[in-house]
């Protein structure tokens, strides 16, 4: 990645490129923002453009040999750790899963964890970053830098760190190893520790311009200006928001039609057909059923707003508005905060592997009792 790959955020860029011109670089970096603002992709490019032995005005030279091992994301001073899954009998680490990793972030550097996870087979497994992480980070840093240069490790969600782990990070962090750079890409910032966080400088990522997410759509993606204005406003600065939208999604469309069928259920209180509803759900992996639970959040505000009549507030495709044109109705100041309470406790019982066929039947049948409260 170059800065010249990243969609928009163009302040950002600026920023880092006089930061790293002026030697004002910290040793520690967390940054923040929604999905989809470009924030892995950012920390590669500014990665790139640290180690640029011939760096130009704006960006990384791309002919030196350091730009040439940071086409493959192989250069001997990156080094990457991430949330995996544990394979059998084996103390997992980030490079069990290395190749697949680089792989995913050349062919699409705008990806969350759930697309991570599918890279991984990941089924009902959830991801972590293990203690033994730990140890690894430590002995990677520890050794001299190959190219004379910085040492630079990329944390990707350090918010999936358990504590142990989190615990020897502080160690690092405190007492960096000389020349060396820590880069942390986080989601949830206010998940991590405290004291991880005072001992990092944050760099916070706002959402990507409309206008960016056009130009980008129409000219990496040939899409039609029209359809490119469409996709970017439902976006919401969010660009994997806005691939998924031009790329069959089909997860995405499962979501819609288990939302769909629910609310159509709940309606006509038709119990067994809920109680199924409710099995095939816990048939997903854990992840899967976070996901979908917060797609449901998300449609149940845009339908509370569609309310409105105001266009420019919401953000549905096609099918999604053909559908809420009638059900809307039915969200409304009387049940909206209800709805949305339930949705976020049912959320927090799957982060606790309380049991998903009970969790999702539950709130199935409270939906029957909020639909009525027109």
């Amino acid at each position: 990645m170059f800065f010249k790959d990243i969609i928009g955020q163009e302040e950002a860029k600026q920023r880092l490129i006089k930061e790293a011109k002026e030697g004002k670089i910290a040793h520690a970096r967390l940054f923040c923002g929604n999905e989809g603002t470009g924030k892995l992709p950012l920390a590669i490019a500014y990665a790139r453009y640290l180690s640029c032995e011939h760096p130009l005005e704006n960006d990384a030279c791309g002919t030196c040999p350091s730009c040439i091992k940071y086409n493959k994301l192989a250069h001997p001073d990156l080094h990457f750790a991430f949330p995996v899954i544990k394979k059998k009998n084996k103390d997992t680490v980030s490079d069990d899963y290395l190749t697949e990793w680089r792989e995913l972030l050349t062919s699409t550097p705008y990806f969350n964890l759930n697309i991570w996870l599918r890279e991984m087979g990941a089924e009902n497994q959830q991801a972590q970053i293990y203690v033994k992480e730990s140890d690894e980070i430590l002995r990677k840093l520890s050794l001299k830098s190959s190219q004379g240069g910085y040492k630079i490790m990329i944390i990707w969600l350090p918010e999936k760190m358990n504590t142990e782990c989190s615990n020897k990070l502080l160690k690092l962090l405190e007492e960096p190893p000389l020349q060396t750079l820590f880069f942390l890409i986080s989601e949830e910032p206010g998940t991590l520790l405290t004291t991880i966080l005072s001992r990092t400088q944050q760099f916070n990522l706002p959402r990507i311009e409309e206008s960016s997410i056009v130009d980008a759509l129409i000219q990496m993606y040939g899409v039609q200006e029209k359809d490119a204005l469409n996709i970017a406003h439902r976006s919401e600065g969010n660009f994997l928001k806005a691939l998924e939208s031009i790329h069959i999604n089909e997860e995405n469309q499962l979501f819609f039609e288990l939302f769909v069928n629910l609310m159509r259920l709940s309606y006509q209180r038709k119990v067994r057909e809920m109680k199924l509803w409710s099995e095939n759900l816990a048939g997903m992996g854990r992840e899967r059923q976070k996901h979908f639970l917060t797609f449901c959040q998300r449609m149940i505000r845009e339908n509370f707003i569609y309310n409105f009549h105001q266009p420019e507030l919401t953000y549905l495709s096609m099918e999604e508005q053909n559908f809420s044109n009638r059900f809307a109705p039915f969200v409304n100041e009387r049940n909206v905060i209800s709805i949305m309470n339930e949705l976020n406790e049912a959320q927090r019982h799957i982060e606790q592997n309380v049991n998903a066929k009970m969790v999702f039947f539950d709130f199935a049948l409270k939906m029957i009792v909020l639909l009525l409260q027109k």
